[in-house]
């Protein structure tokens, strides 16, 4: 059975974009990282808010453009209130996480549902359905933007470490859910 796993780059400030969405923040800090390519690895299907989808791609018109620089391609289930009405190759827009999630986790099989967005991950973990987080926290003050996880409500939710690691240029954190 599949898991929901939230994966982001993160600033050492807790942002995952900066002010307006702005992703190009992450072209300033290139490099290898190994946790990128067991995230492709294990990544069965995308859960994509749709501020995620239908914003800021740094790689835009380049090869390089897409879910993890390019280098993933599947099935992605986007969650909105207003979908487009042109298809989208591989992508099935949703308008409710519970059938968002269900859909995503028949298709990533007995691999993960990569969970991209700030805020379809905060629903995820409100409704208790993330298991697993996994940040690359990457060396750069970025003073406001999108955080990784905005107002939890004085809420304390236990962590547990699956794996720590550190890349040329980046930490990376995999947690679970207690």
């Amino acid at each position: 059975m599949s898991k929901l796993l939230y994966s982001a780059a993160m600033s050492l400030d807790g942002f995952i974009a900066g002010a307006g969405g702005d992703m190009s923040w992450l072209n300033d800090h290139p490099g290898e990282n190994p946790i990128v390519a067991e995230l492709i690895e294990k990544t069965g299907s995308l859960l994509i808010g749709a501020r995620t989808q239908f914003g800021d791609d740094p790689n835009r018109d380049t090869p390089n453009e897409g879910p993890f620089g390019g280098a993933w391609h599947g099935q992605q289930f986007v969650l909105t209130h207003n979908p487009p009405s042109a298809p989208v190759p591989d992508t099935t827009f949703c308008t409710d996480l519970e059938t968002a999630v269900a859909a995503a986790k028949a298709a990533a099989g007995d691999k993960y549902v990569n969970v991209l967005g700030a805020n379809v991950a905060k629903q995820c973990l409100d409704a208790g359905l993330l298991d697993e987080i996994a940040v690359t926290i990457v060396p750069a003050l970025l003073g406001d933007g999108v955080r990784l996880f905005e107002h939890l409500g004085g809420t304390n939710i236990k962590l547990e470490h699956v794996s720590r690691g550190l890349a040329p240029n980046a930490t990376n954190i995999w947690l679970r859910i207690a």
